[in-house]
C-alpha cells in the first residue's frame, strides 16, 4: 500500500514552497510520521551529494534533514543546473546526462522523464508513511503546461492533493491564490484543495473576510495564515543571500569582515552560511574591488562557470585587486571554481570549450577539465581538526607546491579546495577563523560553542513550530492521508484549450 503525499505548489517561485515543506516534514516527523521530500524537477546551482554520490538540490537535501532521513536521488530524480541564459546541465538521478537547451528540454525531453519521474515516487511511497513534494514555479505556468512534470503534471498522475503557498508579504495574494486556480483545466483544478498564506504581519483576524471571500468564490479552504520569520530560508534555490546570520556581539574585541565575490553563475553559495553563524563574523556579497579594501577574508565561491566567472574578474577589476590582496599577504580562500581561478592555468574543453585559459596565478595549481564529473564526500584534517565536505566538479587539480590544504593547498594566506561544506565543521572553522583573524591583525575569537548542526536544528525546529501553530494540521493531514476532497467546484475560465 502507498504511502500519503502532498505537493506543495506557489504561486510564484519563492513564495515559500521549499520552507513550508520543510515545515510539514518537520512537523510529521515530531508525530512519528515516517516521511520523505520529493522534488521531481529542480533548477538551481545549490546541489548537494549524496553518501552513494548522487547529486541532488539542496533544498531537498534540507527537506531530508527535517525529516531525518539521509537524503537520496530519489527525492530529486531531476536537477537543472543553468550555465547560462539558454542552456542547462541536466542531472538523471545524481548523474549528469548533458546539456540542453530550455527549447530542446520543453520540447520533448521533460515528457519523456514523466516516467521515470513516477517511478521514484512511486518508490519513496512504498518506504514511507508519507511523501511531501515540492511544486516549482507557479502550476499555472499555462505555456509549460503540456510538457510539466513537477506541478500538475505529477500531482494528476500520482493522485496528490495540492496545496498552494502565497506570499502575502509581496501583496496580491488573493487575486494570486484566485487566479491560480481559474488558469488551470477542469481536471487540474479537482486536485487543488486550497492555500497557505505565508509571510504575514500583524493581526490575523484582520485577514479573516478575505480568507472568507476566497473560500465563497472558489470552494476551497486555506490551512492557515504563517507569520512573518526572519531567517528561515534556509538552503533555498534560487536567492542569494546570507542565512544563519547571528546578531550576537563578537566574542572578541573585534569583529572579523567577510567579502564574497559575486562572480556570475555562483553555485553552493551555501558555504558561507556557518562563517555568518558565527557571532562577530559579518558576511557580506561584493562587486566593486575597493569592497575588498576593509575585508579581513575575501572568499572566491564556487560557480558553474569558471572562465566566465575569471572573465568577469578581470572586467570589474577585483582580478588584479585579488593579486594585489595575495601579494601582501592577506586572506584569500578560493572553493571549488574559485580554487580553479586561483591557479595557474586552465585547460578546459567542456564547460566554456575556450581550451587554454591563464588563471590569476595566485596558487601552484593546473587545473584540467574532465568530462566525468566528481561527486563525492571526503573526510580529512585540516589545521589539526576532522573535516567533512562534498565536491562537484568538473576540473582536476594537479597542485605543483605549497602546503597541503584539503585537496587543494596553501600558499601564505591564499587557500584554495575543491571541497564545498567545510566550514559546517565547527572545530576547522573556528581553527581558520582564527588563523584569519591573526593575519588580519584583529582581536577576533571565535565563540566557543557555536554548533552549525545544531543552529540547522534549530532552524528546521522552528519551521515545524510554524506548521504546528499556524496551520490547520488535522485537516492537512487528512490531505495527506486521503486526497482533495471530493466535489471541488471548477472556476472558470480554466485553462485555454
Amino acid at each position: 500500500m502507498s504511502g500519503g503525499g502532498l505537493l506543495v505548489a506557489g504561486t510564484t517561485s519563492d513564495a515559500g514552497k521549499s520552507v513550508v515543506t520543510a515545515g510539514i516534514c518537520r512537523w510529521l516527523v515530531r508525530q512519528g510520521v515516517k516521511v520523505a521530500p520529493f522534488k521531481a524537477q529542480n533548477m538551481s546551482l545549490n546541489s548537494f551529494v549524496t553518501r552513494e554520490g548522487a547529486e541532488i538540490g539542496r533544498a531537498q537535501a534540507m527537506q531530508a534533514q527535517a525529516c531525518r532521513v539521509e537524503p537520496t536521488a530519489l527525492m530529486n530524480p531531476v536537477l537543472l543546473k543553468p550555465g547560462g541564459e539558454q542552456s542547462s546541465q541536466v542531472v538523471l538521478l545524481g548523474k549528469p546526462v548533458g546539456e540542453m537547451s530550455a527549447r530542446g528540454y520543453h520540447g520533448g525531453r521533460q515528457q519523456q522523464l514523466l516516467g521515470t519521474v513516477l517511478d521514484c515516487l512511486a518508490e519513496l511511497r512504498g518506504t514511507y508513511d508519507a511523501v511531501i513534494c515540492e511544486g516549482a514555479g507557479s502550476p499555472a505556468e499555462i505555456n509549460l503546461r503540456r510538457t510539466d512534470i513537477v506541478n500538475m503534471g505529477i500531482a494528476r498522475n500520482a493522485g496528490l492533493p495540492v496545496l498552494v503557498v502565497g506570499d502575502i508579504d509581496r501583496g496580491g495574494v488573493f487575486a494570486s491564490f484566485f487566479g491560480t486556480v481559474a488558469l488551470l483545466s477542469r481536471e487540474d483544478q479537482a486536485f487543488v484543495a486550497g492555500f497557505l498564506v505565508n509571510k504575514f504581519r500583524g493581526d490575523v483576524s484582520l485577514l479573516d473576510p478575505g480568507l472568507d471571500m476566497l473560500h465563497g468564490l472558489t470552494g476551497r479552504h486555506t490551512y492557515g495564515v504563517l507569520p512573518f520569520r526572519h531567517g528561515l530560508g534556509i538552503d533555498e534555490e534560487d536567492g542569494m543571500g546570507v542565512r544563519n546570520s547571528r546578531a550576537s556581539a563578537p566574542v572578541g574585541e573585534d569583529v572579523l569582515r567577510v567579502a564574497v565575490c559575486a562572480i556570475p553563475l555562483m553555485s553552493n553559495f551555501t558555504d558561507v552560511d556557518a562563517l555568518a553563524a558565527e557571532p562577530g563574523v559579518v558576511v557580506r556579497f561584493v562587486d566593486r574591488p575597493e569592497e575588498l579594501a576593509d575585508a579581513d577574508l575575501v572568499i572566491v565561491p564556487g560557480t558553474r562557470g569558471t572562465v566566465r566567472a575569471l572573465d568577469w574578474l578581470h572586467e570589474r577589476g577585483l582580478a588584479h585587486a585579488l593579486v594585489r590582496r595575495a601579494a601582501e599577504g592577506r586572506p584569500v580562500l578560493g572553493i571549488c571554481g574559485g580554487f580553479q581561478i586561483l591557479g595557474e592555468h586552465i585547460e578546459d574543453e567542456i564547460e566554456s570549450r575556450q581550451g587554454h585559459v591563464d588563471g590569476l596565478g595566485i596558487l601552484p595549481v593546473r587545473v584540467r577539465f574532465a568530462r566525468e564529473k566528481t561527486l563525492t564526500r571526503p573526510v580529512g584534517e585540516a589545521l589539526g581538526e576532522h573535516v567533512e565536505g562534498y565536491e562537484i566538479h568538473h576540473g582536476v587539480a594537479s597542485v605543483t607546491s605549497g602546503e597541503p590544504f584539503l585537496d587543494g593547498c596553501r600558499v601564505g594566506q591564499t587557500w584554495g579546495t575543491h571541497w564545498h561544506g567545510s566550514l559546517e565543521s565547527d572545530g576547522f572553522r573556528r581553527a581558520f577563523l582564527r588563523e584569519v583573524a591573526a593575519a588580519a591583525g584583529r582581536r577576533f575569537v571565535p565563540a566557543p560553542d557555536t554548533s552549525f548542526a545544531g543552529l540547522r536544528e534549530e532552524q528546521l525546529d522552528r519551521l515545524g513550530d510554524l506548521i504546528e501553530q499556524h496551520a490547520d494540521t488535522d485537516a492537512l493531514w487528512r490531505l495527506i492521508e486521503s486526497g482533495a476532497p471530493q466535489g471541488l467546484p471548477f472556476i472558470p475560465p480554466g485553462a485555454p484549450a
